[in-house]
């Protein structure tokens, strides 16, 4: 079957709307229509050459999406045509160690790895272009009009839910809620740093909201950002210099937890030394290969915990309903993380904006 998708040919060049061909779904694996994707900061990285995965071109790009099922593939039982479903960054296989000890975002399961990839389960690919192989983003490519997944990454939504805002949850927004109640367990009453206040960290301000935290500062570079940092709950907003300082300003002794969502290590260490003793700091930006964080040996002796996560450290099936269900209830906001809405048309325009910070998140639409 013919359709749309933004094709990677060269990294640091425009994204190239052309039209390709995908293939029907094989055995577990089920077709969507795409509705809406998310531009995502990890897309950027890819764009620019900077992603450890996206290395044989031509490349589609997009995970964060939301869509219709079209068809499914042989021994699908989850999900069938016509239904609404946001497409999980992972599918975890639920029979590897790490699964079975509830650890899902660690699944080692072949699919997982191949899917990291940009294949599927087989090392194989469901789009060509020109007739080549096309590999996809984390094995979605949701630039595009349809996107073949395995079916564990397929999370059914109802039906009323609007897929410009469901598809942030898939990415931006479960990195950020996940890393405060998966990862750190932010408890009512705490004191809370976000470092970095971009697509992810308005989503790590909302759940420390939701998480009952009384004290959430926010820093970022640009105050426009520390705008909305504020609109999403944050009490506290710091311009980004002496952390440290400014935030034993705040709260004396230091914050319970810190989050940095820059991937710049030395605001992690920052945001690590701006914690109290017996703190917990998460590294939720994803650093430059390569690059040692310097910690301070005897901050961490005092019974600090420095710590990463990989999206959230999220369950798909048990993380993504819930969430959406907050969002039903008017307890998370996503309308005011959606910027813009655009067609495939322009994609490269909605990524110089991300690229530019100049949006929460850009959202591509289709109809």
């Amino acid at each position: 079957m013919l359709m749309r998708a933004a094709v990677l040919t060269g990294f640091d060049r425009p994204l190239q709307v052309r039209e390709v061909e995908i293939a029907d779904p094989g055995p577990g694996e089920v077709r969507v229509r795409i509705r809406a994707s998310g531009v995502c900061g990890s897309d950027i990285k890819a764009l620019g050459g900077k992603s450890p995965v996206v290395r044989e071109l031509p490349y589609v790009l997009g995970h964060e999406s939301a869509g219709v099922v079209e068809s499914v593939g042989a021994g699908v039982t989850s999900v069938r045509p016509g239904d609404h479903v946001i497409i999980a960054m992972n599918g975890p296989c639920g029979r590897c160690r790490n699964c079975g000890a509830g650890r899902f975002h660690l699944c080692s399961g072949r699919a997982r790895t191949a899917t990291i990839m940009g294949t599927m389960r087989d090392g194989s690919t469901r789009i060509t272009v020109d007739g080549a192989a096309a590999r996809t983003m984390i094995g979605i490519g949701s630039f595009a009009e349809y996107a073949v997944v395995n079916e564990p990454m397929c999370v059914k939504i109802a039906k009323d839910a609007p897929f410009d805002t469901m598809c942030l949850l898939a990415c931006g927004v479960i990195t950020g809620v996940g890393a405060v109640l998966n990862v750190a367990r932010v408890t009512p009453g705490s004191s809370v740093l976000v470092a970095g206040c971009g697509g992810v960290g308005l989503n790590v301000v909302q759940g420390a909201v939701l998480a009952g935290a009384t004290t959430i500062i926010a820093a970022d570079v640009a105050e426009p950002k520390l705008k909305l940092a504020r609109e999403f709950g944050a009490t506290h907003t710091l311009l980004s210099a002496d952390l440290p300082e400014q935030v034993g300003g705040i709260v004396r002794g230091g914050v319970d937890y810190a989050f940095d969502v820059t991937g710049v290590p030395g605001v992690l260490a920052a945001a690590f030394a701006s914690t109290q003793p017996g703190g917990t700091t998460v590294m939720v930006g994803s650093p430059p290969q390569g690059q040692p964080i310097s910690v301070e040996p005897g901050l961490l002796f005092a019974s600090r915990r420095l710590v990463g996560t990989q999206g959230g450290d999220a369950a798909p099936v048990r993380d993504l309903p819930m969430l959406a269900e907050q969002y039903l209830r008017g307890r998370l906001d996503l309308d005011r993380l959606v910027s813009e809405r655009v067609p495939l048309e322009e994609i490269n325009e909605a990524v110089r904006h991300v690229r530019e910070g100049a949006v929460a998140r850009s959202v591509v639409v289709f109809d």
